[in-house]
């Protein structure tokens, strides 16, 4: 079985009385006990830029006309004990840690925005030769970084 935070919409398992993500209770009440613990729910990476991004060197269907450099975003991400103790529990139970999976997508999101905003103000409308990697920093860091190349597109031919 499992039940939902009422505060921040996280599924946990039922041994588990409060949401290590924003230390709410079951009963939708914060946990003074844990809530010093965990740090508050990070907001969501900036939105407003979406330019196409490739892993590819090009962007299907569309020229490359120029290319303005590398364009690179970084995400920092800390762990706190009692999700590295609840991560612990799933790898001994086994199971994936949806804990550690949502913290890798949210870092994966924040460096591909601040990658694509590098990339505009470089002067591209586009990043290709995408690259994400992650790497642990300290022990209880993780870091996603994203890079490629800005570049200019040719413009789009209308039909006439």
């Amino acid at each position: 079985m499992s039940w939902q935070c009422k505060q921040c919409g996280e599924t946990h398992d039922d041994q588990f009385d409060s949401c290590w993500k924003c230390a709410t209770g079951r009963d939708g009440i914060p946990n003074p006990e844990i809530a010093g613990e965990i740090p508050p729910v990070p907001p969501p990476p900036p939105t407003g830029i979406s330019i196409p991004c490739s892993t590819t060197p090009t962007i299907p269907g569309r020229d490359v006309l120029e290319s303005k450099g590398i364009a690179c975003g970084e995400a920092i991400m800390g762990a706190n004990i009692l999700r590295d103790f609840v991560a612990g529990i799933t790898d001994i139970i086994g199971g994936r840690s949806s804990v550690y999976e949502s913290k890798l997508r949210q870092g994966r999101e924040i460096a591909i925005q601040e990658m694509m905003a590098e990339a505009v103000d470089l002067g591209g409308d586009a990043v290709v030769g995408v690259d994400i990697d992650y790497e642990t920093v300290a022990d209880s860091m993780l870091m996603v970084s994203a890079s490629g190349t800005a570049v200019v597109l040719k413009p789009k031919q209308t039909s006439a």
